[in-house]
């Protein structure tokens, strides 16, 4: 098994390892933790898109291997958000409006269909071509939420 391998095996384990942890995460000692919690997860997201984003704009040659770990890393962080909009949080000094915490099934909807594209982008990081399109798809998705329920 070569290091690159080892250490993709290890990124899975341990995204797999938070997700499975998830609900016991699920409470927050105060609020402002939720808000961290939530916002940390945006910015991984924004990251490893950044990075896919480049690629696909020709600013940073296309590496299919690293193509596919941040298309590993965000469709793991893009589970975690969620549970981090708890009573309260909305108090908290943040990019959310409010009427995010008023609409809680459209925000679940929403936040399934990114799960969903998210998927799909770790499937098409193998290509730069496959990659082109779904990057454009996965962006749409956050920017559905973003339009609707993220502060500028």
């Amino acid at each position: 098994m070569t290091g690159k391998a080892v250490i993709a095996l290890g990124a899975a384990a341990l995204a797999t390892g938070l997700l499975s942890a998830a609900p016991a995460m699920a409470q927050f000692a105060k609020a402002e933790d939720a808000v961290k919690y939530r916002q940390s997860s945006f910015t991984l997201m924004s990251n490893h898109m950044g990075r896919l984003a480049a690629m696909v704009k020709g600013e940073r040659p296309f590496d299919a291997a690293a193509a596919q770990d941040s298309a590993r890393v965000i469709d793991a962080v893009a589970k975690l958000p969620w549970e981090a909009f708890v009573p309260g949080s909305e108090k908290v000094q943040s990019g959310a409006k409010p009427e995010l915490f008023a609409n809680p099934a459209d925000v679940k909807m929403l936040s399934e269909r990114l799960n969903g594209e998210t998927a799909k982008l770790v499937a098409a990081a193998g290509s730069l071509d496959s990659l082109r399109s779904q990057v454009g798809a996965t962006g749409a998705a956050c920017k559905a939420c973003h339009d609707k329920y993220r502060n500028r």
